[in-house]
């Protein structure tokens, strides 16, 4: 699977902290503070508006996460910066077996029923207590499809950008 020039959304800033310019961030990874090892950063609100940063330091504050950003220093530049999402190049998180993939390398599949029905693309992806979910999408409406292997999800194909589903296509 070619995954160069891809970006994976792994966090968001989502306030300020102090007046030296530190952020207040959400972090998606596992475990959260792993965001911190993934340099550097590329914030944007949109995807492909992208502006690079570095880390200079980052800590667990509380139930919390703060960091500090090369070039922020006062609270007028961070408040700028708050709302943006945090990427990072595809590249950056580490190497998995032939089976295994991340969520983000689903992004953009094509999903099809056994029936061969075409369904959509995927969108992005979603945990929730009991299963984490499809978000499949085409000109007309969105699908929540359970990514529950082998009762909806049947096959993955990396190489083909496909993902087929034992799903109901009026559903």
């Amino acid at each position: 699977m070619d995954t160069a020039g891809r970006r994976v959304l792994v966090g968001r800033i989502v306030g300020l902290y102090g007046v030296r310019g530190w952020l207040k961030l959400e972090s998606w990874t596992q475990p959260r503070a792993k965001i911190f090892d993934y340099q550097p950063w590329l914030l944007s609100r949109v995807l492909g508006e992208e502006k690079k940063v570095g880390l200079v330091q980052g800590r667990l504050q509380g139930k919390g996460m703060v960091c500090e950003l090369f070039g922020v220093e006062d609270r007028d530049t961070a408040t700028m910066l708050v709302g943006l999402d945090i990427r990072i190049a595809r590249e950056l998180l580490p190497s998995l077996g032939a089976k295994s993939y991340y969520w983000a390398d689903l992004e953009g599949f094509k999903v099809v029923t056994l029936q061969g029905v075409a369904l959509g693309t995927v969108s992005h992806l979603f945990a929730t207590g009991a299963n984490d979910v499809l978000v499949v999408r085409d000109s007309v409406r969105e699908r929540l499809i359970p990514f529950v292997q082998g009762a909806y999800v049947h096959q993955v194909d990396l190489a083909g950008g496909r993902i087929w589903v034992d799903w109901d296509p009026a559903f």
